[in-house]
């Protein structure tokens, strides 16, 4: 898959959320990626983390991409919203108000997306990223 497809998709994203009233952030290995670290793009997911809200305003404002709709999703590790959007044969998962089961088996409160989020400049655009020592953490 193109560098280029990236950029335009990330142009898409950008432009449609830059003045949505959400928090979010691009996580994930495509985070890693944009700050440049050597990471294979092999599974050609870009991850967009928000909270509850967020979810469902980016699920409205991109709803002819999604393929699956937002909503509430628990495992034995990890629950929050999750919905996915299809752009290019790119994957766009959109995570909301993600929650980690704790070794006593009652759930954390949701991720702090500002705490970790940082900006980096991917050509004209500055682009919310989460800093990728959140993945690790995660």
């Amino acid at each position: 898959m193109s560098n280029f497809i990236y950029i335009d998709i990330l142009r898409n994203l950008y432009n449609r959320l830059l003045n949505m009233d959400c928090d979010w952030a691009i996580g994930g290995n495509f985070a890693s990626y944009l700050k440049g670290a050597p990471v294979s793009l092999y599974d050609p997911t870009i991850n967009i983390q928000t909270d509850k809200d967020g979810a469902y305003k980016i699920e409205r404002a991109f709803s002819e991409f999604v393929i699956s709709p937002v909503s509430f999703l628990s495992s034995q590790t990890v629950q929050g919203y999750f919905g996915v959007l299809m752009i290019d044969n790119v994957r766009i998962e959109i995570m909301g108000d993600i929650q980690k089961r704790l070794p006593d088996g009652t759930w954390e409160g949701p991720a702090d997306i500002a705490r970790y989020k940082e900006y980096i400049e991917v050509e004209d655009m500055m682009i919310p990223i989460l800093d990728p020592s959140y993945k690790y953490m995660a």
